[in-house]
């Protein structure tokens, strides 16, 4: 079952070992972190519960269906469709490649109970174009979906990931020569040409108290015949991303997330402030926020970070509604459509609080 723990062992296990981030029994963050926890404003597990205004839309925020704009290929050759948390269809120089996918209700190891997203993904699993890869940034709830996983095993699709991560989809139906598992600054290049290459990220792993940080996490960057795409998965800010920038850019899309932060997790999460830091060290690209607006997985109000993205960095954002296909080349102005969503008071459970009290005590 999805909630077992597993481990890694044999060959695997060995490669695991041998990496540089590996130390101790488990991966490490090896370079420091810009911006260390704030542990005297660490909420209380009451205020995660019951506080917090606006944490949760009403209704459903505004999507739209893709298939008609992916029936055709995008002008530019670059077309990104955010489908809800960080979870992208993106079509680059020929390829297609979706990230993180999680089409689940919840963010959960169970069914019954855990963040529930606001409102369905924009289309099914099985009205996705044919794919070229699935890439898999880490092994949170949020990132690596169980159903999702299951329904994508089913489709002749390769899976690129981060070291560790191929014995959870192994053990969910992928076969194993499906699967490329990378360390950071590895790369891997599918056969229509794409080079995906994974990077750093400063942050955790794990899917139960037993297996804390006992695959690695990645940020990756691919870049095809024309065009470079960088997609951050969860992170703090470090001096990766500078590094990234000079050694894997320019990019013309940078894809990075913003939302569920708090400054007690100032080490493992951007937000919004931090992400346009980022975005400025890695010194190109037009910016799609992801990690946003699909669950409430932190006390601020759920359009906080589009909110702040808009007032502080306008020029070259990319805001679109769910399932809007955008060309990063097409789009001029944001329209801050979240607006017309007004907020709702957070109901809260006991999963989420005790997910959000397992988040790393130290760097």
């Amino acid at each position: 079952m999805d909630w077992f723990t597993r481990h890694a062992n044999g060959a695997r296990l060995e490669r695991m070992q041998a990496s540089p981030q590996y130390a101790d029994g488990g991966f490490v963050n090896t370079y420091p972190s810009s911006t260390p926890r704030v542990t005297d404003e660490r909420p209380s597990l009451v205020d995660f519960i019951f506080r917090g205004e606006g944490r949760t839309p009403s209704r459903p925020l505004p999507s739209l269906d893709p298939r008609a704009d992916w029936s055709q290929r995008p002008d530019t050759g670059l077309r990104a469709t955010w489908l809800g948390h960080s979870t992208v269809l993106l079509e680059i120089d020929g390829v297609r490649v979706l990230t993180d996918p999680v089409w689940g209700d919840r963010a959960s190891p169970f069914s019954f109970m855990g963040p529930k997203r606001f409102q369905p993904v924009p289309v099914a699993i099985d009205a996705l174009p044919p794919l070229d890869a699935v890439l898999i940034s880490h092994d949170h709830y949020d990132h690596l979906d169980y159903p999702s996983i299951r329904a994508l095993a089913r489709l002749n699709v390769p899976f690129i990931t981060s070291l560790g991560v191929g014995v959870h989809l192994e053990a969910w139906g992928v076969p194993a020569q499906r699967i490329t598992e990378l360390d950071w600054w590895e790369r891997a290049t599918l056969p229509r040409g794409l080079t995906i290459t994974a990077a750093p990220s400063h942050h955790f792993s794990g899917r139960s108290l037993k297996d804390r940080n006992a695959t690695l996490w990645s940020s990756f960057a691919l870049r095809g015949e024309r065009h470079a795409v960088y997609f951050s998965g969860d992170t703090g800010l470090s001096p990766h991303f500078a590094e990234i920038g000079q050694r894997l850019g320019p990019f013309d899309l940078v894809m990075i997330e913003v939302g569920a932060f708090h400054p007690s997790w100032g080490n493992v999460h951007l937000g919004p402030d931090n992400a346009i830091a980022a975005w400025r060290q890695l010194g190109s690209g037009r910016l799609l926020p992801v990690h946003w607006g699909t669950f409430n997985l932190a006390m601020h109000p759920w359009a906080e970070p589009a909110e702040v993205l808009l007032a502080k960095a306008p020029e070259g954002l990319l805001m679109p509604r769910l399932g809007d296909p955008v060309e990063p080349a097409h789009i001029d102005v944001v329209q801050p459509w979240w607006r017309n969503v007004a907020p709702a008071h957070w109901q809260g459970s006991a999963l989420q609080a005790a997910e959000f009290l397992t988040l790393p005590s130290k760097d």
